[in-house]
């Protein structure tokens, strides 16, 4: 039944020649699983892109209304939690796939003639990616995106001659409010889903010109030489349905609840970012002074240019990472640095065990003194005194808070805090406490 069907279309349509052109594609060396990469991304972009539409049908892409619409998603919307969930993590995921995919054609050398201008499609697509993550991060309209926004345009604004402007189309304006969210709505969903397609298609078409790369040597890769289909789309499909479930894990059993709805006067919040600006967050926190702009933008711009003529900067003809120790050592390094720099970031994120005792202990003196009354963590509490939610993360000396609590006045001249007639078991619990505060999600 199937095979008529397909016959009858194919009579009407002509599909047989597109089917040769999609599915028989030939693979120097044969299919492997290191190649499922670049279909996992494309895999979920298209998931991206259709969690995405079910999303924007109940978003609001207003100050007043964009964070009780996430709520409106979250609680009523039948299922909304579970595709925002995938959304959420869907996003983590691409910008997984896409690293990955970038760095098995590093290790193979496919960016070497013939293949250079697709290399530059794909350091172009990944910068793409990261800009969703970036637009992205807005939507919610929570402290948490206010403010690492406000600190992303902040950056932008460091750039000489364009800086200023540069920010102030960002924001829409002086101020970060209705117009930059209305901006980045629009963005996120509108213009750069239209690029990223066009660039999709833009790099498929030149891998159908200049072919697959193959193995990284001529004596492998002419061993043998098979079709795209029907091994390669089988691998491609083990991996695409394990990432989904993996995905659809995460979405299912890690909440994602919102920190306070935006407030561009409470200065004290110092937001968190996702994982993968962590390494950037990190370094932002060794450079001050005169030297700002090298974190800001000349190294990110350096380091962009890099890869987008990496394909001319690594003139040897040779693809095998072993005979090429320059190109390893220089991308060995890079990584080093990224995960260097992420694993410091991540370990201040966890730097008090949650398991530990005096964490509890600590939240009960909390309660205690009622200190709820003036402070905020995870949305519950007063607005008097500075939110609380990511103090572990932002203040980790655990010397300053034991100094703090029995004398604010010592560390901070000019609080309003009261002393507290802390015991010392009592003192070190509730610095406990304070320091396991890293995350802007419910503990």
């Amino acid at each position: 039944m199937s095979s008529r069907l397909y016959d009858w279309f194919d009579r009407r349509l002509n599909l047989r020649p597109v089917q040769r052109t999609l599915l028989d594609e030939p693979i120097p060396g044969g299919a492997s699983w290191i190649y499922v990469f670049g279909s996992v991304t494309l895999f979920l972009f298209l998931m991206q892109a259709a969690t995405g539409m079910f999303l924007a049908l109940y978003y609001a892409p207003t100050p007043d209304h964009a964070y009780d619409s996430i709520q409106f998603i979250e609680r009523d919307v039948l299922f909304g939690w579970f595709v925002r969930g995938l959304h959420h993590w869907g996003a983590s995921a691409m910008v997984i796939a896409i690293g990955l995919h970038m760095l098995q054609t590093f290790l193979y050398g496919a960016y070497k003639s013939p293949r250079e201008v697709m290399w530059m499609m794909g350091v172009v697509l990944f910068l793409i990616v990261m800009t969703f993550a970036f637009t992205g991060y807005l939507l919610p309209w929570d402290q948490t995106a206010y403010w690492a926004t406000q600190v992303g345009i902040n950056m932008v604004g460091t750039v000489p001659l364009v800086g200023d402007l540069l920010s102030r189309v960002l924001r829409g304006g002086e101020t970060l409010g209705a117009l930059t969210l209305s901006r980045f709505f629009a963005t996120h969903v509108l213009f750069l889903p239209a690029v990223l397609i066009g660039g999709i298609a833009l790099h498929l078409f030149i891998l159908r010109r200049v072919g697959p790369a193959g193995p990284w040597t001529d004596d492998r890769a002419s061993l043998s030489s098979e079709t795209f289909a029907p091994r390669q789309v089988y691998m491609d499909a083990v991996v695409i349905a394990g990432v989904f479930l993996a995905v659809a894990i995460l979405a299912v059993s890690v909440p994602l609840p919102l920190t306070d709805k935006a407030n561009p006067s409470d200065t004290s919040f110092v937001p968190v970012p996702e994982w993968y600006f962590l390494f950037y967050y990190e370094l932002l926190k060794y450079v001050h002074g005169p030297l700002e702009p090298l974190a800001t933008w000349i190294l990110p711009l350096c380091v962009i240019l890099i890869m987008f003529f990496w394909p001319f900067i690594d003139r040897n003809p040779v693809r095998n990472p072993i005979r090429r120790p320059v190109a390893l050592a220089s991308g060995l390094l890079f990584l080093l640095v990224v995960f260097g720099l992420l694993g410091i970031s991540i370990k201040n994120l966890y730097a008090v065990p949650r398991t530990d005792p005096a964490v509890a202990r600590g939240k009960a003196v909390y309660a205690q003194f009622g200190c709820a009354g003036c402070h905020r963590i995870h949305g519950e509490g007063g607005a008097v005194a500075p939110d609380l939610t990511t103090v572990g993360y932002t203040r980790p000396d655990r010397a300053w808070h034991l100094k703090h609590f029995p004398d604010p006045q010592s560390v901070m001249p000019g609080s309003f805090m009261p002393k507290f007639p802390l015991t010392d078991a009592q003192l070190n619990d509730l610095t406990s406490y304070m320091l396991s505060l890293t995350r802007a999600t419910s503990s």
